[in-house]
């Protein structure tokens, strides 16, 4: 199986990229996320890939990261999404946003994907909720779940820190690092300062 392209960007359009390897094109369907990280026409450039074969048709999925082709595999092992589904998830939100609302419940964000109503975004966060944890999610991910996961003070915290207006998953990052600094039985208002810190530097 192709596991990964390294290449050069050749060509894109509005939900794929051409990828050009030693004059070969391979034809990848990415989501918007991955199209804006490959960079320009021309570039250099490595995809993540994941081949699907059906009856009729032979896809190529590409990512730029190998987090996101995990989640992309992930999410359509859910009944009911397919590739076109998970890529508009992945293109809608960060894979951290993905792992966050998965890990918390929380179908309501899934739910802004194109594609994905009420009771499907509710199916994907019931069955990966236990996943959610699992898989490596480069970034910010695995500070978001971590933090969940730990409640009291780190959560208390997080959500101060999104009271202020910063982002949940900056939140998150920033509190977790404040508690690596701090130790597990940091307080509440020491988190805060501490985090406060981290986030708007």
């Amino acid at each position: 199986m192709i596991a990964k392209l390294k290449g050069l960007l050749d060509e894109t359009g509005a939900d794929w990229a051409v990828i050009d390897v030693g004059g070969v094109g391979y034809l990848v369907h990415c989501s918007s996320k991955t199209l804006a990280a490959l960079g320009g026409v021309g570039e250099g450039c490595t995809v993540y890939t994941d081949l699907q074969v059906s009856e009729n048709d032979m896809r190529l999925l590409g990512f730029a990261e190998a987090a996101e082709r995990d989640w992309f595999r992930l999410l359509t092992q859910v009944q009911g999404v397919g590739s076109k589904v998970a890529l508009a998830i992945l293109s809608a939100l960060s894979i951290g946003e993905v792992q966050a609302a998965c890990a918390n419940g929380d179908a309501a964000m899934i739910a802004r994907a194109n594609g994905v109503g009420p009771k499907l975004a509710g199916r994907i966060v019931n069955e990966l909720k236990d996943k959610a944890g699992a898989l490596p999610g480069g970034g910010d991910m695995g500070a978001v779940v971590a933090v969940a996961a730990a409640g009291g003070a780190s959560a208390d915290a997080v959500s101060a820190l999104e009271n202020l207006g910063f982002k949940p998953a900056v939140a998150a990052r920033a509190v977790a690092a404040a508690q690596g600094e701090l130790g597990e039985n940091a307080g509440e208002g020491d988190l805060i300062r501490v985090a406060l810190k981290r986030a708007a530097g």
